[in-house]
C-alpha cells in the first residue's frame, strides 16, 4: 500500500493573516491535532541536526497535523490554560474542529523533570540520597525511591485524566487519543546544544549514583513509565499507545555525541525517528 507523507502546519496557518488565506485543511481526508514535547518538535540546537517524530510519518491516507508541541513541555503544561491556550482552543474552545485524532508525546519530560528534584522528602524525588541507598523502607531498588515514584505515578495519571476530560468537554468527545512509550536512553554526557542537557547523567551525578549503575537506574525508571503509559488504554476511553520500547539501538555511556539512533542523551537521530515512525504508522492507520 502506498504511503503519503503527512502535512504538518502551525496553528496560525489555519487562520491565515492579512491577504494570506488560511490553510485548506478541509482538503485532507484526515486531520489531527498534536501536542507534546521535543520528540514532536525540536530535539537539538541548531534544529536541523535532527528532525522529529511527526516529520517522519507516512500514512495510507492524506493527513494534515496541526502541531502545537514545544521542547521541554510536560503533560502538566499541555493542559495548562495559561501555557497551552492554542492547543485547548483547538481541542474544545472557540476554534475547535472535529479532529480525526489527538496525538500526544508526553511523559518523558515529566520523568526527566522529576529526576532533578533534590527535596529532602523521599516522596518528592525519584532518586535516593547516599544515606538511603539500600533502605528497604524505600522499596527494593537500591537507587530509586518508591515513595517518590508513587507521587509521580499519581501525578501523571491525574494529568492524563485532565487531558481526557478536556477532550470530552467539546465536539471531540470520545475521539481517539494516541500517545507513545519511550525507548530507554543511555545516561551520558551528550547535550542538545546551548547548555540544554545532559539530563539523566546530571541527575545521577548529583545523587552520586555509580556510573556502573546508570543504565540499570534508567532501565528501571523507563520500565515503570512504560507500565504506567501502557496502562492508560484500560483506564481511559479511546486512548491508544504506540509501544516503541526496544526500537532504538542503545548508545553507550561514554559516547559524547550522536550514535546510530540517538542524536544526544534523550533525542533520537533522523534514523531513530524513522524507526519510531514505522511503529506509529501501523497504529494510526488502524485507529484513525
Amino acid at each position: 500500500m502506498a504511503r503519503i507523507p503527512v502535512q504538518i502546519i502551525d496553528p496560525q496557518q489555519l487562520e491565515g493573516s492579512g491577504e494570506v488565506p488560511g490553510f485548506p485543511i478541509e482538503q485532507f481526508p484526515r486531520s489531527c491535532l498534536a501536542q507534546g514535547d521535543s520528540w514532536f518538535s525540536i530535539g537539538a540546537i541548531p534544529p536541523f541536526l535532527t528532525t522529529n517524530l511527526l516529520r517522519e510519518l507516512e500514512l495510507s491516507t492524506g493527513t494534515c497535523i496541526v502541531q502545537c508541541a514545544s521542547p521541554g513541555a510536560t503533560l502538566k503544561r499541555m493542559t495548562d490554560t495559561t501555557r497551552a491556550r492554542r492547543f485547548l482552543q483547538l481541542l474544545n474552545g472557540a476554534k475547535a474542529r472535529n479532529w480525526s485524532g489527538i496525538l500526544l508525546s508526553g511523559g518523558g519530560n515529566d520523568l526527566i523533570e522529576a529526576l532533578q528534584s533534590t527535596a529532602s522528602d523521599p516522596a518528592l524525588r525519584l532518586l535516593r540520597l547516599q544515606t538511603e541507598v539500600g533502605d528497604p523502607q524505600l522499596g527494593p531498588h537500591p537507587f530509586v525511591s518508591d515513595p517518590g515514584w508513587e507521587t509521580f505515578r499519581v501525578h501523571l495519571q491525574a494529568v492524563m485524566q485532565d487531558l481526557v476530560a478536556a477532550r470530552d468537554r467539546g465536539i471531540n468527545q470520545g475521539q481517539p487519543i494516541v500517545l507513545h512509550t519511550y525507548d530507554v536512553p543511555a545516561p551520558r554526557d551528550a547535550a542538545a546544544g546551548l547548555n540544554f542537557g545532559p539530563w539523566l547523567s546530571r541527575a545521577l551525578i548529583t545523587f552520586a549514583v555509580p556510573q556502573a549503575e546508570w543504565n540499570g537506574v534508567a532501565s528501571e525508571l523507563f520500565a515503570r513509565l512504560h507500565a504506567l503509559v501502557t496502562g492508560f488504554p484500560a483506564r481511559f476511553a479511546n486512548v491508544h499507545v504506540v509501544d516503541t520500547l526496544r526500537t532504538l539501538a542503545p548508545a553507550g555511556n561514554q559516547d559524547p555525541g550522536p550514535t546510530e539512533d540517538w542524536q544526544n542523551e534523550i533525542h533520537p537521530t533522523r534514523a531513530g525517528y524513522r524507526k519510531l515512525a514505522e511503529k506509529w504508522t501501523t497504529v494510526l492507520d488502524a485507529v484513525l
